[in-house]
């Protein structure tokens, strides 16, 4: 019984990937990417600014003591 029921599910699983979804193109794809790489590349680069600033707030404040 619970055989059936899986062999059922990877057919129609199969079935649903190879008619019912919508693949991307190449070029949307690499498009896609790009956009990935640069935001990804921003968010690194403000992560970097703001761990700098605490870190020389912290250093102002540790002077301090």
């Amino acid at each position: 019984m619970a055989k059936t029921k899986v062999v059922t599910y990877f057919k129609e699983s199969y079935d649903e990937l190879m008619h019912k979804v919508s693949w991307p193109t190449w070029s949307e794809l690499q498009g896609s990417a790009i956009v990935v790489s640069i935001a990804s590349l921003i968010i690194a680069f403000v992560v970097l600014l703001m761990d700098e600033a605490f870190k020389n707030l912290l250093l102002q404040f540790y002077k301090l003591f």
